[in-house]
């Protein structure tokens, strides 16, 4: 039956149906922002199966969202026209689950094992850390587990890694050192996995079980890959093991898009790929089809300042659209006024016609809170993808720890959160006494828990709360063999009485049930043939349960934004990677903030802040503001701004300048006092000057009105070489503040950084 859907051959632009017909060998289509990279996926996926009679179980499709997994799913089915049996279409994350649930056994681990999220896997780190008697506050328990997670990712062992750094120079790796084998250890004994663990223990699978990596070399006859150039080294060796024998190999991705450098991606995974699998074939897919060409010249001009990049250069068919704006606050509380404002005038005025056509994005979480309080006064409906996520409220984690020990009893860290919510009088010494015991005895804390009764030093009443929980957890345990876990979620909540527990605990409590509420919801909505479908049956005593944490454990921020929800959408730049809106923000364009300042200590981190921009750049569909503020209050303390570089790469045809009504007052009554100079010099006239921006220099931009015409205010750049009266010569690292306020950093030769005030340093260009 020939597919009539959008994604029908006749419907694809050359380059697209050039990667849609390819067949055998290893193929890199590099997808520029817009491009309708996931339609050429699919359609090659719907090709294979329909013009090749491959059958879907010979293919594998991955991701990294679960969102753009079901959309990838979704699109397959509608063009098919029956669902792809057999297919395998996921994340990395969850593919490795599945890998790992199957063949547990001949690893060690029962197949019911836990997925510690991000916090659960913080806690064990700290037990860890006091475990081996390091101090949690002198030793950051997120810098050790960020140290290591970049172990994994680079498939260092806890051996292998005590082996390079326990003898070392580095007090806190040698440190890490101790803790990475003790953390492991303990993940093993409560048959539990971490979010790098899934990543990393099927490679091990693939690498040390011949037999299992040659049945699914065999399964997958085709592997494809979208996000590409956000894999890390881990996940290119687990595609590399599948995809060596036929190199039936598909990758799309984009250099130009990879922005998480900082978490383990690997761009020279993409940037290296014909080298990696001679013979591939390169198509580009440059047409894109979401915004307009102004917004696309910019785009493309501030990309191109990249080094590390393959060639590329996006078009399309639209017209050129609304110039880009960009707009001068006076601080971030202006700045979030004259967004809200904006969005209201649009809605008012018949520009845009709802609030989800808007999203706001700002390179750091703190920068939600002004905007935040603006929408409330406003009473504009908004929504916020990442903060405080859903799954990680309290509520939330408790109730999910009772189902994570009811599905596996060797969970310790569940049993502890939870043994005395609600009170049911097992104090803090009751449990510690019950932990070291269980301990002593060499049995998981459950175990321990049935018999309460043999623990020394344990009053009666202790031990009658620590029974009646064990007693709880084992009959649900049984129940779930048999109930779905939505009924099973129910009946949990109903015997704790959890809800008039957290309404008895004040005036969050009415939200807290609401949240609970919510999750029993997700849980009668659950479908478990959707996450996994066993061929041979699940392993023995495996629930719908099982798979229910698993979904859960793996939902990401993005995959929590509701399109349809009529709210103005706030997120960092990074969260917003993959979505698209007509009118788009991007909001704290001041140097130091975008590009963060510690970006120009590292060529690599800096083109990495640039590939962030042009990301935020490309969401937009018709419109794109880009806004800074000359204060900012920044960690308590309140920070001169300077417009940040990377917007010097714009050309200044694609921008209008305009300044927030607040500014524009300021302006006016500064005027009026015939002081016979401009409020703030523009960006246009910044360059007439010769000069390189505010955020390169103590200029035109960052002056009070007083200032303006002061012969003797420093000029300083970064970069330049400068002399000091008392510390001699140096170049200038930073300049920062306005008026008689600018500050510069200098990297003196021979006494290192010394921070001045400008106007008192005396500082002299060195020649």
């Amino acid at each position: 039956m020939a597919s009539t859907s959008p994604a029908a051959p006749q419907s694809l632009n050359p380059e697209q149906l050039a990667a849609v017909e390819h067949v055998e060998g290893p193929l890199l289509v590099l997808a520029g922002a817009g491009s309708g990279k996931t339609r050429v996926l699919t359609s090659r996926v719907t090709r294979l199966i329909q013009e090749h009679g491959v059958p879907p179980d010979r293919i594998l499709a991955v991701t990294f969202t679960n969102k753009a997994a079901g959309e990838m799913r979704e699109r397959i089915r509608a063009q098919l026209g029956r669902d792809p049996v057999g297919a395998w279409i996921g994340t990395f994350h969850s593919l490795g689950a599945r890998l790992l649930r199957r063949h547990a056994e001949i690893m060690g681990w029962d197949p019911a094992f836990t997925i510690f999220d991000a916090e659960e896997s913080l806690r064990e780190i700290k037990r860890a850390l006091e475990r081996e008697q390091l101090d949690p506050k002198r030793w950051k328990p997120k810098a050790v587990r960020a140290a290591i997670s970049d172990a994994k990712n680079q498939l260092i062992t806890p051996g292998e890694f005590a082996e390079e750094h326990r003898e070392g120079f580095d007090f806190f790796l040698r440190n890490v050192a101790r803790i990475y084998p003790a953390y492991q250890a303990s993940l093993r004994d409560q048959n539990a996995f971490d979010f790098d663990d899934l990543l990393v223990k099927p490679v091990e699978l693939l690498t040390e079980h011949e037999q299992v990596l040659a049945r699914y070399r065999e399964r997958f006859a085709f592997v494809l890959v979208d996000e590409y150039q956000d894999t890390n080294h881990a996940q290119f060796r687990f595609v590399e093991l599948l995809a060596r024998g036929h190199g039936n190999l598909m990758v799309v991705g984009d250099d130009d898009q990879s922005i998480y450098g900082w978490r383990g991606a690997d761009i020279s995974n993409i940037l290296e790929f014909e080298r990696s699998f001679p013979g591939a074939q390169v198509v580009r897919l440059e047409q894109n089809y979401r915004s307009s060409a102004n917004i696309l010249s910019a785009a493309n001009e501030v990309i191109r300042r990249n080094l590390n990049r393959k060639e590329k250069t996006l078009r399309t068919d639209r017209e050129d659209g609304e110039r880009l704006s960009l707009v001068q606050c006076a601080d971030e509380r202006d700045e979030a006024g004259w967004i809200v404002e904006e969005i209201e005038t649009r809605i008012r005025e018949g520009t845009a016609h709802r609030y989800r056509d808007f999203a706001i994005l700002y390179r750091t979480n703190a920068q939600s809170r002004a905007l935040e309080d603006a929408f409330r006064r406003k009473g504009v409906p908004y929504q916020i993808v990442g903060g405080v996520r859903f799954y990680e409220r309290r509520e939330i984690q408790d109730v999910l720890a009772y189902l994570r020990l009811i599905s596996n009893p060797r969970d310790s860290a569940a049993l502890e959160r939870v043994i005395n919510v609600p009170r049911r009088g097992v104090g803090r010494t009751s449990q510690e006494r019950l932990v070291a015991w269980a301990l002593d005895q060499g049995i998981p804390l459950l175990e321990a828990a049935v018999r309460a009764e043999e623990v020394p030093d344990l009053h009666a009443g202790g031990v009658r709360g620590i029974q009646r929980f064990a007693e709880l957890i084992q009959r649900f345990s049984a129940r779930a063999a048999s109930l779905s876990v939505g009924p099973l979620l129910e009946e949990l909540v109903e015997e704790l009485d959890f809800l008039t527990h957290l309404l008895d605990e004040g005036p969050d409590g009415e939200d807290r049930v609401e949240n609970v509420k919510e999750l029993v919801a997700g849980a009668m909505d659950f479908d478990a043939q959707r996450v996994e479908v066993w061929e041979d049956g699940p392993p023995d005593h495996f629930t719908e349960l099982d798979l229910f944490l698993q979904h859960v454990a793996l939902i990401t921020d993005v995959d929590r934004h509701d399109p349809d929800s009529d709210a103005v959408t706030l997120m960092t730049l990074h969260n917003a990677k993959g979505l698209e809106f007509p009118v788009v923000f991007i909001a704290g364009l001041e140097e130091g903030l975008f590009p963060l300042g510690r970006a120009y200590d590292e060529p690599a981190q800096l083109e990495e802040e640039r590939r962030l921009f042009y990301v935020g750049i490309t969401r937009a569909e018709a419109k794109l503001f880009l806004s800074w503020a000359r204060e900012r209050r920044r960690a308590g303390d309140f920070m001169f701004g300077s417009l940040s570089s990377f917007v010097q790469d714009v050309p200044e045809g694609l921008l209008e300048e305009r300044r927030s009504p607040r500014l524009e007052r300021e302006r006016r009554a500064y005027r009026r006092s015939d002081a016979g100079s401009d409020f703030g010099a523009g960006l246009g006239e910044r360059r007439a000057r010769g000069g390189a921006g505010a955020s390169d220099t103590a200029g035109a931009a960052t002056r009070t009105p007083d200032d303006e015409f002061n012969q003797d205010l420093p000029h300083l750049v970064r970069g330049e070489r400068v002399r000091h009266d008392t510390f001699g010569s140096g170049t200038v690292h930073e300049v920062t503040g306005f008026g008689r306020d600018v500050k510069v950093v200098v990297d003196f030769d021979t006494v290192g950084r010394k921070k001045l005030l400008a106007r008192y340093a005396r500082l002299e260009k060195d020649f």
